[in-house]
């Protein structure tokens, strides 16, 4: 909302909900900002004052601040840079191990899809095409890319997305 301040924005679904003293709603908000790695000073400025992934980390602080049992992420961290979407990607893992959630990820990055599903689904022709199920040795580990599970997992992704582009 173009008209609203970064943490204006953020606080939309607590007011709609109507949860929380304006105290606690200013607390959760700066929470959050910190939590996707943006500064106090952040708040204040507008949408038209932010770069395009500050304004996707502020939509997924407004996604996250009412702790949702359900989160839908449609391509989260495609306006950002590889380290932040790192971050960003590891963040809602940890909020997830935190607190089991259902999160349904769109994606378009094969890695992101493989390091952050327990279960990955090929969608062609608005149809799932094939059904993956992820299991990779320790979920985080820096060198996980080098594992042979990870690697079998690329080549089964990429060639269930060949199939469906005939």
């Amino acid at each position: 909302m173009p008209w609203r301040t970064v943490e204006g924005n953020v606080v939309v679904p607590l007011e709609i909900l109507g949860r929380g003293s304006a105290s606690e709603r200013c607390d959760l908000v700066a929470s959050h900002l910190r939590q996707v790695s943006l500064e106090q000073r952040d708040a204040k400025k507008y949408p038209d004052q932010l770069s395009g992934g500050m304004k996707m980390r502020v939509s997924i602080a407004r996604a996250l601040i009412t702790d949702p049992s359900l989160l839908l992420l449609d391509e989260p961290f495609s306006a950002l840079d590889d380290l932040l979407r790192r971050r960003l990607g590891d963040l809602v893992l940890e909020l997830h191990r935190q607190r089991p959630r259902t999160i349904v990820l769109v994606t378009h990055n094969i890695d992101e899809a493989i390091l952050m599903s327990d279960t990955l689904l090929v969608m062609g022709h608005g149809m799932i095409a094939t059904e993956i199920p992820i299991s990779l040795p320790s979920r985080g580990a820096v060198d996980i890319r080098q594992s042979r599970e990870y690697l079998e997992l690329y080549r089964t992704v990429s060639a269930a997305l060949r199939e469906i582009a005939r």
